[in-house]
């Protein structure tokens, strides 16, 4: 089977060589001349058969809209495209009903793995058509981990990116609760080795994850995690989880916390916490600490 795939980062390139591992052929299109087998959109779907696959693994928002608008001109009905971005499931629904007025198909699909997917394997989340995702299963499969897990039709159009959103957030939760965890402990004075605790949870233990086992690999590298900043970004789908929730009244607590607990970490002097400071001394006589 052929694929063309649009975006050769660390995500695409390593998924076009999975697929490639699998026997199939990739035709890659990246705006970096040396990561591309073309030189150019039009250039990738001419070298495919029809009817084409095209998988778009580029950044969600502005970029993926205009990566699907060029293919729009360029694909013939029964062609189908995959956005395998981090993309907002409402984007899907709009991205869909544009294209089915050209009798193009569209399959969202949010993808997991990370830097370890080439040999492990890509946990996928698709929605669609059941027409439309036959279409792209064999990619589906060439990418997926070895087994019978790790791969799901979630749902109609926007339900890949969806549960991939919620699986973020969830993600967002248990990396907040091992990192209280670790803190709470390199404070005490009590327990002498915090890593080899970690270490012994690996096994036998209620915790024990793929996580947890990122963890200790990481302090393995930086014990004190000293070499580190602590400051997180978001990619957005937190916080899209969180206005999910919202509109569906549905309460989050863990996952907003682990949310706003990474804006916390970008702050170099709380704004809020100088109001409490102020509060506590215009009430209590407490004392503040003053710029030096």
């Amino acid at each position: 089977m052929e694929l063309g795939l649009v975006g050769l980062g660390k995500m695409g390139g390593n998924m076009r060589e999975r697929i490639r591992r699998a026997g199939h052929t990739v035709v890659g299109y990246d705006r970096d001349p040396d990561l591309a087998d073309v030189a150019g959109l039009k250039e990738l779907v001419d070298a495919l058969p029809a009817p084409r696959v095209v998988w778009v693994m580029v950044p969600s928002g502005a970029a993926t809209q205009a990566v699907i608008d060029e293919l729009g001109e360029l694909l013939d009905p029964g062609d189908l495209i995959v956005d395998g971005g981090n993309s907002r499931w409402t984007e899907d629904e709009k991205h869909a009903a544009e294209l089915a007025p050209k009798g193009i198909g569209f399959v969202d699909c949010g993808v997991s793995g990370g830097v370890w997917g080439l040999e492990e394997g890509y946990a996928l989340m698709y929605g669609g058509s059941d027409e439309h995702v036959a279409q792209a299963q064999w990619a589906f499969d060439a990418l997926k981990p070895d087994g019978d897990n790790g791969s799901v039709h979630a749902g109609k159009v926007g339900a890949g990116h969806f549960a991939k959103m919620v699986h973020n957030g969830i993600e967002y939760a248990m990396m907040q609760a091992f990192a209280e965890g670790w803190e709470l402990m390199e404070a005490s004075d009590c327990v002498t080795d915090v890593r080899e605790v970690f270490r012994s949870w690996q096994d036998g233990t209620v915790i024990r994850s793929w996580l947890l086992d990122l963890a200790v690999r990481a302090l393995d590298g930086d014990e004190h995690l000293d070499q580190l900043r602590g400051y997180a970004e978001d990619s957005g789908e937190g916080r899209w989880t969180v206005e999910a929730a919202l509109d569906e009244a549905v309460p989050l607590p863990a996952i907003t916390a682990a949310l706003y607990a990474r804006f916390a970490s970008r702050q170099e002097d709380s704004k809020q916490m100088k109001m409490i400071a102020a509060l506590r001394n215009q009430f209590g006589g407490h004392a503040v600490e003053t710029k030096k």
